[in-house]
């Protein structure tokens, strides 16, 4: 049976730059060195595929500035479990968090890139089970 902290691993070990957001591949580009970069939508809807719970947004702020938002996953226990925050590392602040409603079905917005991601770690799996 894998652990949240296989199942962390094997995440990380998906991500890559052409599973990162364009948004953020133009904003700053993908380097090996902050994995996380631009892969929270996919990566929490990846582990709300898995656990389900709660998807948790936020706004995302560099300088008093608004940078985007922030996706993260609070599990069905309560425990929240954020696997790309440690991709902040220009001093970005993260507020206002809130619960969203997931639409159903695969993301309108990065199904690509979520496809891809998905389909990384779940070859990933097949190799440890």
């Amino acid at each position: 049976m894998l652990t949240l902290k296989d199942i962390e691993h094997l995440v990380r070990a998906s991500w890559a730059a052409d599973t990162c957001s364009p948004d953020d591949l133009a904003r700053a580009g993908w380097q090996p060195d902050n994995p996380a970069w631009g892969h929270c939508d996919i990566t929490a809807l990846l582990l709300h595929d898995l656990f389900g719970g709660d998807l948790v947004l936020g706004d995302v702020h560099l300088a008093g500035e608004p940078h985007g938002y922030h996706w993260w996953n609070r599990l069905p226990g309560g425990i929240e479990v954020d696997l790309t925050y440690e991709q902040f590392k220009r001093g970005q602040t993260v507020s206002a968090a809130r619960i969203v409603q997931r639409p159903p079905g695969r993301p309108k917005r990065r199904a690509v890139e979520y496809d891809l991601l998905r389909q990384r770690f779940l070859a990933k799996i097949g190799t440890m089970v």
